[in-house]
């Protein structure tokens, strides 16, 4: 009996328990598919400390399961205002006139719009809807092993164990192993790159940041634009912190070969906003003594051609790792795992018809969702290198050109319609099985 017969139910392996594993996770669970995660740490962990997410991310958390968005919700910080501002803050001879800052954009976000919150939060509160059992711990992926049409996938491990699965998603972020498998270990495309820019990061405690900010722009989104360097400002932490992220432009090359962090001193910080207003200095002085230096690597100079290969596919950074100047890397690897339930929900549905073999139904399926993902995802990656250079002045200083920059490339990221996007999937999904007639039923 051909494999598609002997049982009516998809097993998903989930490669990577970050924010866009686990939120995959918690939705197929929710729709009665099998869902085995495999994280390599020892645990459930984010890197960096804060994240907000746009409209559009929390529509798809939404359409994932409800509990993902209240989860979100619990552990959001409630902006001080409902707009996000944009200022020059540079202050070299004087340019922006000794304290004051020059207001570049403000931008209306909606009653609470574009929170932020702890990463290590979100996920620990996403974690708990996952049901016992799904994840297993310290599996680093080695390969991942065709077998046939009628055979399921085999995975192997670095510890030397196996697993079976349907389907492997990879979500194991930007250094992704599975992106290696789906595109060729020797394409360059499946290797990020240095943007030549770095971060410093770190969490304020909210008093102090008060003390030199003031409550309303301590306690809302502010982004502070300069000479070769900008930084952004929220609060997280049910408002007890200030999450800042510093960036700095870098004309080298990167010169750590296996590691995306390197050492530097608090002093270096400093130096890179010596020029700056009075105010963002004194935020840069308020950053923690002890701090690293997070270089900002990408997808952008090679992008993936397909994020699929038979019955291998792509999702969040693994797919397309952007730099974080948009603030919706994450919510668009949400965005992927709403496409993703979305079809591997009616690939279940489907397995009841004889005319098509699992194998089939679901590479049909992830060629869906690579050609409703593909051009989106890759655009966010794009702009988001773009807007980094814009506010550090690498495209001109015209207060209006950067304002117009900021707005169209916001709005096209935050109105996205994720009902339009899984009908797109659906209808194309269909379409390949010769039932277009279905596809939104």
């Amino acid at each position: 009996m051909p494999y598609l017969f002997e049982q009516h139910s998809l097993e998903i392996a989930i490669v990577g328990g970050g924010i866009a594993g686990a939120v995959l996770a918690v939705g197929l669970s929710t729709r009665g598919l099998k869902v085995k995660v495999y994280e390599r740490a020892r645990g459930f962990s984010e890197v960096g400390a804060g994240i907000g997410f746009t409209p559009n991310a929390e529509w798809a958390m939404k359409d994932i399961d409800p509990r993902i968005h209240e989860a979100f919700k619990k552990v959001a910080s409630r902006n001080a205002s409902d707009w996000f501002t944009w200022i020059n803050s540079y202050d070299v001879h004087g340019s922006t006139n000794g304290d004051e800052d020059e207001l570049i954009y403000d931008m209306y976000l909606g009653e609470r719009g574009f929170e932020g919150c702890h990463r290590a939060h979100f996920l620990d509160e996403v974690a708990k809807l996952i049901p016992a059992g799904t994840v297993e711990f310290r599996k680093t992926l080695v390969t991942v092993k065709e077998r046939g049409e009628h055979e399921k996938l085999l995975l192997a491990f670095e510890d030397g164990t196996a697993a079976e699965a349907d389907v492997v998603i990879g979500c194991d972020g930007i250094r992704s192993r599975v992106r290696q498998l789906v595109l060729g270990e020797s394409n360059l495309a499946a290797y990020p790159g240095y943007t030549h820019k770095y971060a410093f990061r770190g969490l304020i405690p909210m008093n102090q940041a008060v003390a030199v900010l003031g409550e309303e722009k301590a306690g809302s989104r502010y982004m502070h634009l300069g000479l070769g360097a900008h930084a952004l400002t929220f609060p997280v932490a049910d408002g007890a912190l200030l999450n800042v992220v510093a960036f700095v432009n870098d004309p080298k090359e990167w010169p750590h070969k296996d590691k995306l962090i390197g050492p530097c001193s608090k002093q270096d910080a400093v130096d890179a906003f010596k020029d700056f207003a009075p105010a963002t200095r004194a935020i840069i002085d308020l950053l923690p003594d002890e701090l690293d230096r997070w270089a900002i690597f990408d997808t952008c100079d090679n992008p993936a051609p397909t994020y699929v290969k038979g019955r291998l596919c792509l999702a969040g950074d693994a797919a397309h790792a952007s730099s974080p100047h948009h603030g919706a890397g994450a919510g668009m690897g949400i965005e992927d795992a709403a496409a993703l339930v979305s079809l591997l929900e009616r690939v279940q549905s489907e397995l009841h018809e004889e005319t098509n073999t699992k194998a089939r139904l679901i590479e049909s399926a992830l060629v869906a969702y690579d050609h409703v993902r593909l051009g989106r995802s890759h655009w966010l990656v794009e702009s988001s290198r773009f807007v980094g250079e814009l506010y550090e002045w690498q495209h001109g200083r015209d207060a209006v050109s950067i304002r117009q920059e900021i707005d169209w490339r916001a709005r096209k990221i935050w109105s996205y319609n994720i009902d339009e996007m899984n009908r797109q999937a659906r209808e194309d999904f269909m379409r390949r099985l010769g039932r277009r007639n279905r596809a939104l039923a």
